[in-house]
């Protein structure tokens, strides 16, 4: 391959699922991205592998190690897709290394505050937190768009999540990560609602407000887009990935 065919060569696409999920999360997704000629690698999260013995002790900052070795392992400038959860080490990595992300994309999700804890009241005792009753988590996050095969599956294959990186303190250090360059998937909350928290300074949203350079679509769903709309989804990505860094 010559160096021009190098430069022209699409950004590695790094897919990384919220709680409870793995790499498995994106087959249909990461299929499409492949079959549109772009280059994705899902991964699982350390704590999120029901194959690791020691999973229910793995923590925030070995998650955030994992992502940062395939970011290193493609010699920087990938592109981040972040669903829900993951926003947390994603957003760690970027602090670390923004130089190295050409564009994050949280998908129903977005960076979080500096100093943010997902769940701060979970008691020390409490080992690990497996995926709930879906009526519980409905009135947490829409199922819309999700069939009974689609939750069958979730059921199936989720892995609870460690608790260690529940109770994790996230620290932010590095103003440069708001000059990232960010694309918001809005699927489950509207943009103009995402915008107007953040503007309003709603913790779950502030972070949105200090961003440079954003980019919002809307793809209106369930919380879980890479089940309910893959292709949309994965269209969106493809042609995202590709914008002028």
């Amino acid at each position: 391959m010559t160096s021009k065919q190098q430069e022209k060569a699409p950004p590695v696409i790094i897919l990384i699922a919220g709680h409870w999920l793995g790499a498995w999360a994106w087959d249909e997704v990461a299929e499409q991205l492949s079959s549109d000629g772009m280059r994705a690698i899902p991964i699982t999260l350390p704590g999120l592998d029901d194959q690791d013995p020691q999973r229910a002790t793995r923590t925030l900052d070995e998650q955030v190690a994992a992502i940062q070795s395939v970011v290193d392992a493609q010699g920087g400038d990938v592109v981040l897709v972040a669903h829900s959860g993951a926003n947390a080490p994603v957003s760690v990595v970027i602090d670390r290394h923004s130089e190295l992300v050409r564009r994050v994309v949280w998908v129903d999700s977005g960076p979080v505050s500096p100093g943010s804890t997902f769940a701060p009241d979970l008691p020390e005792s409490v080992m690990e937190v497996p995926l709930p009753a879906f009526e519980a988590l409905s009135e947490q996050a829409s199922l819309d768009g999700l069939s009974s095969e689609h939750l069958d599956r979730f059921r199936e294959k989720a892995v609870a999540e460690p608790a260690p990186v529940m109770r994790a303190t996230v620290n932010l250090t590095n103003d440069d990560r708001s000059s990232v360059p960010t694309t918001l998937v809005c699927c489950s909350m509207p943009s103009g609602q995402v915008l107007e928290l953040a503007e309003g300074g709603h913790p779950m949203f502030a972070e949105v407000s200090k961003l440079d350079n954003i980019d919002v679509i809307d793809l209106p769903t369930g919380h879980w887009p890479m089940w309910s709309c893959p292709d949309a989804l994965a269209e969106v990505i493809s042609s995202t990935a590709v914008q002028p860094a």
